[in-house]
């Protein structure tokens, strides 16, 4: 099997509602696979994530924004956060269209982020219980672990308040990679 060619493109401004909309896309692809049109996990507007979501991610000065691009088209984005100080990064968002799932772009696009901050000795993420694929994704390709589940009866303390007092909010998996320590 070859190796998928992307590259990781600032995201220019031009360029940020198109961003928003191609990460809301995907994300709604994966509820709607998962639920159908049934689906009650929306969190604005018939959207999976929220505008406003993404955008909080994309303003965070300590974020870097990226589309990834292949063979010259945008199929995805990532944005991340690295603590230079404690070495630690948070992977916010990562999506990939839906119309290049299951061609290893996410997986090459993870791979050029780790290259691109050897630094880091430990990632996290988090997602929602419901999205199989991208729990297969990080634990079985990018080799994460799963370490906390939120939900209603142990929630996220980084969650907004209103979020965490929800006796119907969604679970959520935290993952963690450790890297390899060696030098």
């Amino acid at each position: 099997m070859s190796k998928v060619k992307i590259t990781l493109v600032p995201l220019e401004q031009a360029d940020r509602n198109q961003f928003i909309l191609d990460n809301q896309e995907a994300f709604k692809y994966g509820a709607t696979v998962e639920f159908g049109l049934r689906d009650d996990h929306f969190e604005e507007d018939g959207e999976i994530i929220s505008r406003s979501t993404i955008e909080q991610c994309i303003d965070n000065e300590e974020s870097e924004v990226y589309r990834i691009v292949s063979d010259g088209k945008n199929v995805g984005g990532v944005i991340i956060q690295v603590d230079k100080e404690t070495l630690r990064g948070d992977l916010e968002i990562l999506f990939v269209s839906p119309h290049v799932h299951s061609c290893g772009i996410g997986y090459a696009a993870w791979q050029a982020i780790e290259e691109m901050h050897p630094e880091v000795k430990v990632w996290e993420t988090v997602t929602p219980y419901f999205e199989k694929r991208n729990i297969h994704f990080y634990v079985n390709h990018c080799g994460f672990h799963i370490v906390e589940f939120y939900n209603s009866h142990h929630p996220d303390p980084n969650a907004p308040e209103t979020e965490r007092d929800s006796e119907d909010s969604d679970g959520m998996f935290r993952f963690q990679k450790v890297m390899d320590k060696q030098t």
